[in-house]
């Protein structure tokens, strides 16, 4: 039997980032060889994960990461889930968000993104995999989105952030034009501003979901009905409300929120006058985290008293 010492369990402990004392079982498992021992541990990595793969995980951090192509830039925006929101404030998560959103530059899709490396070697999966078992909670790659532009910039803004490029609202603004990219991305980051606070459904009108129209077009004409207004008259009614609303959900239509007497619109091209060169926003994301996760609540009171007959 080899002897287990103290430095032999901190040298895993370090190369693993497992607790203590399952470094210890794992090389007594395993007669000191360190390496079946790593073997150990990832396998008793991906039990954990699995037992904790049913709990809600909706906190957590978005991360982002840009790299520049020469006159264009390709950006990328990732939400990685946690349990709870101490683990955000984890070091070990917010090194593993910053990797996640590094490798995610070269893929498209969480499926992918999970079988990409990192720069350590190991997949994303196989880092979350590890995380699970050293921190013991639940965590996943939720969403991610990536734009590129030839020319220009992906301009990036995270509102509430935790850490750099790390927060609870990550935001990607596509700005394409020959113009300085010091001042696109100035303009950028202006419009990521913007998009964080108004949370816009869409770039422009012809992008606009027909179900989301619709859905308002039939609330109003209802609302319109019980309002008493003419028959003949509601369809023009609505369709003056339906101009309205498109102006309050589609980017390129909001009153800019540090300028409202200009549209976004307005604000590009007016920018673009000024740079002498046209500018074009080809496309935006807003990710917030935890946004259309079911979180499980608690009702401790009821617990309680189930356990107490109170």
């Amino acid at each position: 039997m080899a002897e287990i010492t103290a430095a032999l369990v901190k040298d895993l402990r370090e190369k693993s980032g497992a607790g203590m004392m399952d470094c210890k079982k794992a090389l007594t498992e395993n007669n000191g060889d360190l390496d079946a021992a790593i073997d150990w541990l990832r396998t008793k990595g991906l039990s954990k994960a699995a037992k904790k793969a049913d709990r809600v995980a909706a906190e957590g951090l978005v991360a982002m990461a840009v790299t520049d192509n020469g006159a264009g830039e390709t950006a990328s925006a990732v939400e990685v889930n946690a349990e709870t929101d101490f683990v955000s404030r984890n070091e070990l998560f917010q090194n593993a968000a910053r990797a996640i959103a590094k490798a995610s530059l070269g893929v498209d899709g969480v499926d992918a993104i999970n079988a990409a490396k990192v720069e350590s070697g190991e997949t994303v999966q196989e880092l979350l995999t590890n995380l699970i078992a050293n921190i013991g909670e639940n965590m996943m790659v939720r969403r991610s989105a990536k734009f590129s532009v030839p020319a220009g910039v992906v301009a990036s803004y995270v509102h509430n952030a935790t850490a750099p490029d790390l927060g609870r609202i990550g935001v990607l603004v596509a700005v394409e034009s020959t113009a300085d990219k010091a001042k696109l991305r100035e303009l950028g980051r202006k419009i990521a501003m913007h998009v964080a606070a108004t949370a816009p459904l869409s770039l422009s009108s012809d992008d606009l979901d027909p179900a989301a129209v619709e859905r308002e077009r039939a609330v109003l004409t209802e609302k319109a009905r019980e309002e008493g207004r003419p028959e003949a008259m509601i369809a023009k009614i609505v369709e003056g409300q339906i101009n309205k609303f498109q102006k309050e959900v589609v980017l390129l239509k909001q009153p800019f929120v540090m300028n409202p007497d200009q549209t976004v619109e307005q604000l590009v091209a007016d920018t673009g006058k000024e740079l002498g060169a046209p500018i074009k926003i080809t496309g935006f994301v807003r990710l917030a985290l935890g946004e259309g996760v079911e979180k499980k609540t608690e009702d401790f009171a009821a617990e309680v008293a189930a356990v107490t007959g109170g």
